[in-house]
């Protein structure tokens, strides 16, 4: 097992937590939800460079504009409510 592969893995891990914890939380902070989910996205870009797999690489690429979406929303949401 190389060091992409293991940097894989722990990106596996942070989509995977992110996804436990919206399902698992009633009121999921967005910023800890989409910023888990990004750098989950960011690992596993790493891996699949290394490691190409092309299909993967372009949902990374979508994962990471979601969560990226999901952080300037919360922004935006954050700047009104004060």
């Amino acid at each position: 097992m190389d060091i992409y592969t293991i940097v894989g893995f722990f990106g596996m891990a942070c989509i995977i937590a992110a996804y436990a914890y919206l399902t698992f939380n009633a009121a999921p902070n967005p910023f800890v939800l989409h910023g888990t989910n990004l750098a989950g996205a960011a690992l596993l870009t790493v891996s699949l460079v290394e490691h190409t797999n092309l299909p993967s690489l372009v949902l990374e690429g979508f994962w990471a504009s979601i969560a990226l979406y999901g952080i300037g929303k919360a922004l935006v949401e954050r700047r009104r409510a004060s």
